[in-house]
């Protein structure tokens, strides 16, 4: 359900070792997720200036988001990629 360019995820990386890593990454869940259907459409790209967010947005999901519910690991939201919308 990740479509569109207002809310796409990706992923960023400063050197060839990382963009490897998330590539394989990448297609290690496509592969686990190919019986359903479902193309993951993250992009990998080379990460360019990076602007630090304010600290209220910090850890956003763990501390609640938007609606106070936060996702953590107990609750099964532990995947390294995974689509929030």
């Amino acid at each position: 359900n990740d479509v569109g360019k207002q809310y796409k995820s990706e992923i960023y990386y400063y050197n060839e070792t990382q963009a490897k890593l998330a590539r394989d990454s990448l297609e290690a869940k496509q592969k686990e997720i190919n019986n359903n259907n479902k193309q993951i459409v993250t992009e990998i790209l080379r990460a360019k200036t990076f602007y630090r967010a304010e600290e209220y947005q910090h850890q956003y999901l763990e501390k609640g988001g938007g609606n106070g519910s936060k996702q953590s690991a107990p609750k099964g939201f532990n995947d390294p990629i995974r689509c929030y919308g």
